[in-house]
C-alpha cells in the first residue's frame, strides 16, 4: 500500500505511472503538455491550479506559447510521495479531458564536478564567481543558483591533484531509460568510452580531446 507522505522510489512509481505521461526522475514528476496556444495554456494551468487547491498539493509550472510543464514533489517526504501521485492522475485527467497532447518531459540535470585536493579552499571563489549558495549534499557542500537555475557544482574529492587530464567535468543526469540510448548517441558523435565499471549509475566518456562527461542516472 502507498502510503501519502511516504518517499516513493521509481522502482514502486513506475507501475503506479504506467505509460502515462509523467516520468519520475530526480526526486519528482515531470510531464509536458501541449496545447493550441497561449490562452489554452493559460486555462490548462487554471484547471489545474483549481484540482490543486481541492488536494491541498500543489505543481511547479512552467508556462510558455502553446506549452505547459508540471513538477510535482513533496516537501515534507523528500521527493515523490503518494500525494504526487495522486495529483499526476488528476493532472493527467484534466489534460486529456482538455484535449492537450503529451509531449517529451525533455527532463535532465546537469552538475558540473571540480577535482580539487581542498574543496574549502576554493569554494569561495567559485561562490562569489557565479552568485552562487552552499547547499549541504551528505558531509559535502555543493554551491546551487539561489532560484534553482543553472547547474550545480560539486567538488571531488582528490588526494594528489590530476595533471594528466582536465580537473573539470560535467555530469548529465537523465531517466533511467535514456542512459544508454544518450550514451550510444555520445559515441555516434565521435565520443570515446573511458569506463563503464559503474554502469547503469554512470558512465565515463570523452570528447576527441580527452574532456570528460559523465552520464548519469537518478536513482529517486
Amino acid at each position: 500500500m502507498i502510503v501519502a507522505k511516504q518517499r516513493l522510489t521509481p522502482e514502486v512509481t513506475v507501475k503506479a505511472l504506467g505509460d502515462g505521461p509523467f516520468v519520475h526522475f530526480d526526486g519528482a514528476l515531470h510531464a509536458s503538455f501541449r496545447t493550441a496556444d497561449f490562452q489554452s495554456a493559460l486555462e490548462l494551468v487554471s484547471r489545474v491550479g483549481e484540482v490543486a487547491e481541492t488536494l491541498n498539493h500543489h505543481p511547479d509550472v512552467r508556462l510558455s506559447f502553446g506549452s505547459v510543464s508540471f513538477c510535482l514533489s513533496s516537501h515534507e517526504g523528500g521527493g515523490v510521495t503518494g500525494s504526487d501521485l495522486e495529483l499526476a492522475g488528476r493532472i493527467t485527467d484534466v489534460a486529456r479531458g482538455f484535449g492537450a497532447t503529451t509531449t517529451a518531459a525533455g527532463v535532465a540535470r546537469y552538475d558540473v564536478a571540480i577535482d580539487c585536493t581542498d574543496a574549502n579552499s576554493i569554494r569561495p571563489f567559485w561562490q562569489a564567481g557565479l552568485g552562487y549558495v552552499s547547499a549541504h549534499s551528505g558531509e559535502d557542500i555543493d554551491l546551487v543558483h539561489p532560484d534553482g537555475l543553472g547547474p550545480r557544482v560539486w567538488f571531488q574529492q582528490m588526494d594528489v591533484v590530476r595533471a594528466e587530464r582536465n580537473r573539470i567535468h560535467l555530469d548529465a543526469y537523465v531517466p533511467a531509460a535514456e542512459a544508454e540510448p544518450r550514451v550510444q548517441a555520445i559515441l555516434d558523435a565521435g565520443g570515446v568510452l573511458l569506463t563503464d565499471e559503474h554502469a547503469p549509475e554512470w558512465w565515463v566518456l570523452a570528447d576527441a580531446e580527452g574532456n570528460e562527461l559523465c552520464v548519469c542516472t537518478s536513482a529517486v
